[in-house]
């Protein structure tokens, strides 16, 4: 995680960016704070990044990599504003140790790229190229299925779409590769008839949870970490045998972020 020390809206890249729109900067790290301790309080360990001065997104640390096998796939970012960002999440991984390859296509990071089981399942649409899915097979060795996105709202995957992990006692997906919650909208038809063909148990969202950012959401397979304003997935996700954990991003809303997009996971 990036601390949000420089957090503003000083451009427009996705459609709820307005640099009109005031941040509360005090209010912004009261909120990225509460999801630090959040997840340090369900035992789970917390990296930090230092942030850099005129990187006001370097906040949203899912968008810099994809972490698998203690591989990292590195991002190019699609707008010329972020590109700057690669180069201090990169080094931050070689100082830990970490090979790093960078993206030759546009990739960015968790935003589009959602390891689900033995799959990664892949945005395109907006930002990542499906070029880049390709680079992830073959960088990762596992097999890559594209998803398309058709609404400029939700311009990553990670806005549309997060893996819930097996389910426990419940059987899991037909695929054997665990569950998902996703809203239906966001995707082309051919990718809508994908998910449901590999995720018919997935737990299906709303138009008013994906606007209240409640996809862009945690989970470790049993705590959801999930933004308080999406009360019906909340609802749903409970009524599954999930445990919500509510924390409340909303300031981050302004620049088009969430939990998620706060969060990149580093997978051994």
């Amino acid at each position: 995680m990036c601390e949000p020390r420089y957090f503003d809206v000083r451009y427009a890249i996705n459609a709820w960016m307005d640099v009109h729109t005031p941040v509360d900067a005090h209010l912004a790290g009261e909120q990225w704070r509460a999801l630090v301790e959040a997840y340090r309080a369900h035992g789970h360990t917390v990296e930090t990044v230092a942030p850099v001065e005129g990187l006001p997104d370097m906040v949203f640390a899912a968008n810099a990599a994809l972490v698998s096998g203690g591989r990292v796939f590195g991002s190019s970012f699609h707008a010329a504003e972020r590109r700057p960002e690669s180069a201090e999440y990169e080094a931050w991984f070689k100082a830990a140790g970490y090979e790093v390859h960078r993206s030759a296509a546009v990739c960015e990071g968790e935003g589009d790229l959602v390891p689900a089981g033995r799959f990664v399942l892949a945005g395109t649409g907006f930002r990542t190229q499906r070029a880049a899915h390709r680079e992830v097979q073959e960088f990762l060795g596992r097999p890559v299925i594209g998803l398309e996105l058709v609404d400029p709202r939700f311009y990553h995957l990670d806005t549309a779409l997060f893996f819930l992990g097996e389910e426990e006692g419940a059987g899991g997906a037909a695929s054997g590769e665990g569950n998902v919650a996703y809203y239906p909208a966001a995707f082309s038809p051919g990718s809508r008839e994908v998910l449901r063909w590999l995720y018919p148990r997935a737990v299906i969202a709303t138009e008013e949870d994906a606007l209240a950012f409640g996809l862009n959401s945690v989970s470790d397979g049993r705590n959801v970490f999930v933004a308080p304003q999406a009360r019906g997935l909340v609802d749903r996700l409970a009524d599954r045998g999930y445990v919500p954990v509510p924390v409340d991003l909303s300031e981050f809303r302004k620049a088009g972020g969430g939990i998620k997009c706060c969060t990149l996971e580093i997978r051994s």
